[in-house]
Parts: structure tokens; C-alpha cells; sequence
């Protein structure tokens, strides 16, 4: 399944053995939905790499369009910006694997970088603040 992705928790779980996303044009990725209509089996996996773990998802898919997809939606993270949802996908889950570390590359986003570095730059500031303040002095 080539999911076109979205905002952080794009994909949620309605219960135990549901998950769900919205499907919105975006990449030109018309793989998933063609495929679901001739065989339902998926796998997804989702990297989370700044923790360096990989989730195997194995399941059977189902799109809802829009019209019956409106509940399932209404429930959804919101979509991009200028993105509008064309249907939902439902995967019911048959099972699932942690799958092994070793070989993920940690990856960060901007924000995380910068979340993470505020305190050095932080202090970076205060310590260029002091040594101007001790070379007035000088």
C-alpha cells in the first residue's frame, strides 16, 4: 500500500483491530486504491526514526467513499493544508510485527532539531552576552 501520508497522526486507530486514514490527492499515488480494488491484503510499515523502531502492520483494507466515509473522517487528524479527503481507507488488522532496529538511520525533523538545540543556543547567547560584557570592561 503507498499511502500519500499527511500531518502527524494521519493514521489512527478506530479500536482494537481498526486503523484508518484519510485519502486525498497529493503525490499522484493511485497505487493503494487500485490495488485494494483487486486484492485486499496490505502490509504498511512505519518508521519511527528518531527512536529507530519499524512497525509491520499486515492487514485487509477497504475504502469508504466519501459519502460513507464522513463519520470516519469527522474522527481523522486534520489534512494538510489545501488538501481535501476523497475517501477513507480502513485496514482491519491481522497482525503485526516490531521489527528489528539495527539498520535505522536516526532522522529528525527541522522542528525537532530545533526543539532539542533551543537550550545550547540559549546559552550560546548568554555566554556572547557575557564575553561583550567582559570586553567593556577590559
Amino acid at each position: 500500500m503507498q499511502h500519500r501520508g499527511g500531518p502527524a497522526g494521519f493514521l489512527q486507530a478506530l479500536d482494537e483491530k481498526t486503523l484508518a486514514f484519510p485519502d486525498y490527492r497529493g503525490n499522484r499515488q493511485y497505487v493503494s486504491v487500485g490495488n485494494v480494488q483487486t486484492e485486499d491484503r496490505v502490509a504498511l510499515i512505519l518508521v519511527d526514526y528518531p527512536n529507530q523502531r519499524r512497525l509491520k502492520i499486515l492487514g485487509r483494507a477497504r475504502t469508504l467513499d466519501l459519502d460513507e466515509a464522513a463519520p470516519v473522517l469527522a474522527r481523522l487528524a486534520t489534512l494538510p493544508k489545501g488538501a481535501r479527503a476523497e475517501r477513507a481507507i480502513l485496514i482491519t488488522l491481522e497482525a503485526f510485527d516490531w521489527n528489528c532496529p539495527q539498520h535505522i538511520t536516526p532522522r529528525y525533523t527541522k522542528a525537532q532539531v530545533e526543539t532539542a538545540l533551543a537550550p545550547v543556543l540559549e546559552e550560546l547567547e548568554a555566554l556572547r552576552a557575557e564575553n561583550a560584557r567582559l570586553k567593556g570592561l577590559a
